[in-house]
């Protein structure tokens, strides 16, 4: 096993999955609120390993071959980023109607792992990072799916740690203003990334 090459994807996909993005924050707070952590770990570190696996097998290069296919992602996935802030920012201007950490769900697993897939699946900067991963992965050689063997331990990872970790950080969310300024947050990053993506960012 070449322990560089499996090094080097770990590290690479740790740098493009760490950024602050939609469906971290997501995932964040549903950890933060012990809800359907598993399923929605198991989603998010699926998607990257049969995303990260079709682009070392060069699906990527469809991005480059049809233009037409990032921007159809890009509308698509602001749309719904955009819809996804601004439910946060009113959630955060009414914290009494499902602000609760821990205990009983609010929110049924099937919606859940429906958003989460949104917003996998219809983040066109994943799509972009799919291109630049199938071209490192390439440059590898016969090398190229230890490389992709680092960056599936690199999404396990982050996604296991994102959401089984966020729940020691639940004593400070037992406060509702926590959540108020979580969910502000979110609702932030979330329109910034949308605006980001309608003006081709």
């Amino acid at each position: 096993m070449p322990l560089s090459t499996v090094l080097a994807g770990l590290l690479t996909g740790l740098a493009l999955i760490a950024a602050v993005g939609a469906q971290n924050a997501f995932l964040l707070r549903q950890g933060l609120r012990r809800e359907h952590v598993a399923p929605l770990v198991s989603l998010c570190a699926l998607s990257d390993i049969v995303l990260v696996g079709a682009a070392v097998l060069g699906v990527g290069a469809m991005a480059q071959t049809w233009p037409g296919f990032l921007t159809v992602a890009r509308f698509g996935g602001a749309a719904f980023v955009i819809g996804y802030g601004l439910l946060a920012a009113w959630r955060a201007l009414h914290p009494g109607e499902t602000l609760v950490a821990g205990g009983a769900t609010t929110r049924g697993l099937g919606r859940s792992l429906a958003t989460m897939a949104a917003l996998t699946w219809l983040n066109p900067h994943l799509y972009l990072d799919m291109v630049v991963l199938g071209t490192i992965a390439t440059s590898h050689g016969p090398d190229r799916w230890w490389y992709y063997l680092g960056l599936c331990v690199a999404s396990v990872s982050w996604f296991g740690a994102l959401g089984f970790g966020s729940a020691r950080l639940q004593p400070f969310f037992a406060r509702p203003r926590s959540w108020q300024l979580l969910d502000a947050a979110i609702a932030v990053v979330m329109v910034t990334i949308g605006m980001g993506l309608i003006l081709g960012g």
